[in-house]
């Protein structure tokens, strides 16, 4: 008869934050598969577990699967966990998950931790529909695409980012939300964390020194504007897309689309526009 694949949630801050559930089975497993041993290790110390533990990551993920489905079919129980949180959000697991359901063993999952529902609860947005986008790209060009991509869920979502790049993800970002109530969560569940609020352009100028890896959450779109209803002169719709065209990559058919939504006008009004101030816009 196989084993059992338990998909354990962990903490992601907080060491505290484990179910009683799963420290049982952590305990009781023949094996922990974790993404860094070393890491799942001060976990495991904490509450004086000494199951046995292998590493099971993106790297090794193609060689350790058949590994772990030949102990599972042995007989033997596995629990999978990353670094924090729950496997599968970001994380590895999905393909371990899915081998074990082809072959027909038995998948547990065991709740816990989520960084994306932690600061989502804490936003104040509403709560559904909800959409989790996982880590923004780290490549420019892709990352703009994937801006422009996610930038058309009109209901709240959350994606993950780096200290490294969220200033720049938020400045690119900016044109596209707009004026989306956004939540930045870093630090959670620790004690140093931390809910900063505004909008993409306001959080890419106050995250002056980021630190810890970033949750961030878009609230819902704001209502568009009637096209009688514009509340962006000429010469501000100019300025408007002169500014993010000199300091960002995208392309002038995505700042104009984004520009029309936001003053209530058409995208040819807006394209008329920028041609009538063309050679002002290059002189700024």
């Amino acid at each position: 008869m196989s084993g059992t694949l338990y998909v354990v949630a962990t903490p992601i801050g907080n060491l505290e934050d484990i179910t009683l559930r799963a420290l049982r089975l952590l305990r009781e497993v023949d094996v922990i598969a974790a993404e860094d041993t070393r890491r799942t290790a001060r976990l495991l110390s904490h509450h004086a577990i000494t199951s046995r533990t292998v590493s099971f990551h993106e790297h090794n993920a193609r060689s350790r699967v058949p590994r772990l489905i030949e102990r599972l079919e042995a007989g033997e129980s596995v629990a999978i966990v990353t670094d924090a949180g729950t496997p599968g959000v970001s994380d590895p697991g999905l393909e371990l998950v899915q081998a074990a359901i082809e072959r027909g063993i038995a998948v547990d999952p065991i709740p816990g931790a989520s960084a994306p529902l932690t600061a989502l609860i804490a936003s104040g947005f509403p709560i559904v529909p909800f959409t989790m986008f996982g880590f923004a790209p780290s490549r420019s060009n892709a990352r703009l695409k994937w801006v422009e991509a996610v930038a058309q869920t009109i209901h709240t979502f959350s994606f993950f980012e780096a200290p490294h790049r969220i200033q720049r993800t938020l400045g690119e970002a900016s044109p596209l939300f707009g004026e989306r109530p956004i939540v930045a969560a870093r630090e959670l569940t620790k004690l140093h964390q931390e809910f900063l609020r505004g909008t993409a352009s306001e959080l890419a100028e106050r995250i002056s020194e980021p630190r810890g890896e970033f949750t961030i959450v878009v609230g819902q779109a704001l209502k568009q504007q009637d096209n009688n209803d514009i509340h962006l002169s000429d010469a501000e719709v100019a300025d408007e897309f002169w500014r993010i065209t000199n300091n960002s990559d995208y392309s002038r058919r995505a700042v104009i689309k984004q520009l029309a939504k936001k003053s209530g006008r058409s995208a040819k009004d807006v394209y008329s526009v920028i041609e009538r101030t063309k050679d002002i816009g290059r002189i700024t």
